[in-house]
């Protein structure tokens, strides 16, 4: 049954609370564990959607999953007892597409479904492909399936056309039990991709320069077992930051990288919010009423395009106008026409929205069109006067651990009803 969120908004939200694993670092490791027949163990794996997707399909896969004890994932792929990755399972999350090149460098072969569109734009899989191309798979699209085959990789110069997370990674770890060294040029610098290259390391895989522009990998025969624990999410660290300053409120989330989120913290205080950081905590103090700000997406280290919908929320209640540039995906302002029904004054061309802010947001009944935008209208909700429901919170589960429960322990309130 669909559920939605129900949220009585204009209570200033104080306290702690603590931040969840990255998904976007989960996935990437958790598919690294097709790389070897010895168990790989993951500590801090967040409870999420497109992590039930990606252990669905690692099953399908030959993997055998546990959850132990202790509370960390344990993965062992024994064999690979199909290399097939059907579009039931990939068309639900796209980077289903990250089995791709674990898939070839270990069995030689992989059938992997196309992941066809997105809400927020197509996000084509071509830098994957043409990297592989360059290692030495042959591939074909047939029935909507890529299907890839090599006796066994071959090290090569890849440089991508854009810089690219998931392609990144994928080529990544194909290269890894290649013959021979890879140098990837135009790597992507996201802090999840240095997260996916220790785990690589841990499990003997000799890399060099992750994290930066120019990735270096001396391929290996064979990859053994580790463990590995998984960094903090960003994007929900951010989010629950951008919860206390839009709400004139006092939050500090622990457990945090800093580091990770400068782009971030460096816009919430053009925004007029007072940020103290204390290792890994961060306080966020919520100005009496926004400042205005000009924001631009762009790859890591600059402001994430998974912070655009949350920080327009914000802007949207500013003492002025803002103007947002998306730069990583189109289709990425379908959260505007949501945030115009709680009375925000936004109007898009193309890749730029202009923001003008007003006093305050009515409650309204809104819909979420992707995950990002369902967190943006949360937030709305929290600053707004009177109720909010906000519908198809399915999008919201895919990234966000117990988002409302989170919330909660900080004051607002919001339900969760069927």
């Amino acid at each position: 049954m669909p559920t939605h969120l129900v949220i009585e908004g204009g209570v200033p939200l104080g306290g702690e609370v603590a931040v969840s694993a990255a998904k976007n670092a989960a996935l990437p490791a958790l598919a690294a564990a097709l790389l070897t027949a010895e168990p790989v163990t993951l500590d801090n794996v967040p409870l999420l959607a497109d992590v039930t997707t990606i252990r669905a399909l690692l099953a399908r896969l030959g993997a055998e999953l546990a959850d132990e004890s202790d509370g960390s994932t344990r993965v062992r792929v024994a064999s690979v007892a199909s290399p097939e990755a059907p579009y039931e399972l990939v068309s639900t999350m796209r980077a289903s597409v990250l089995v791709l090149g674990p898939l070839v460098a270990r069995a030689g072969v992989a059938r992997v479904a196309l992941p066809g569109g997105c809400a927020i734009g197509p996000r084509p899989v071509d830098q994957h492909l043409k990297g592989l191309q360059k290692l030495g798979a042959d591939i074909t699209i047939t029935n909507g399936y890529v299907e890839a085959r090599a006796s066994r990789l071959k090290g090569a110069r890849i440089t991508t056309d854009l810089v690219t997370v998931t392609g990144t990674e994928n080529l990544m770890m194909a290269a890894a039990l290649a013959e021979g060294t890879t140098v990837l040029e135009n790597a992507a610098r996201e802090p999840e991709v240095g997260d996916l290259a220790r785990l690589l390391i841990a499990m003997g895989a000799r890399i060099e320069g992750a994290g930066t522009e120019r990735i270096e990998i001396e391929g290996v025969p064979e990859l053994s077992g580790a463990r590995h624990r998984i960094i903090p999410d960003r994007i929900e660290a951010g989010t629950l930051l951008v919860a206390g300053a839009i709400t004139g409120g006092d939050v500090t989330v622990v457990g945090v990288s800093p580091r990770d989120l400068t782009a971030t913290l460096a816009k919430l205080e053009e925004c007029g919010a007072g940020i103290t950081v204390e290792g890994d905590r961060v306080r966020c103090q919520g100005p009496a009423r926004p400042q205005p700000a000009d924001v631009i997406t762009s790859p890591f280290p600059g402001f994430p395009t998974d912070m655009q919908a949350q920080i327009m929320a914000l802007l949207g209640l500013a003492d002025g106008v803002s103007k947002i540039t998306e730069t990583i995906f189109e289709n990425r302002f379908m959260h505007v026409a949501e945030l115009c029904r709680m009375g925000a004054r936004i109007e898009t061309d193309g890749s730029t929205a202009v923001v003008r802010g007003v006093p305050s947001y009515q409650g309204a009944q809104v819909m979420a069109t992707d995950l990002r935008a369902s967190a943006s209208l949360v937030l709305a909700g929290l600053a707004a006067r009177g109720t909010t429901e906000v519908a198809r919170v399915y999008h919201l589960d895919r990234g966000y651990e117990r988002l409302e429960t989170k919330l909660q322990r900080l004051g607002a309130r919001i339900t969760r009803v069927a």
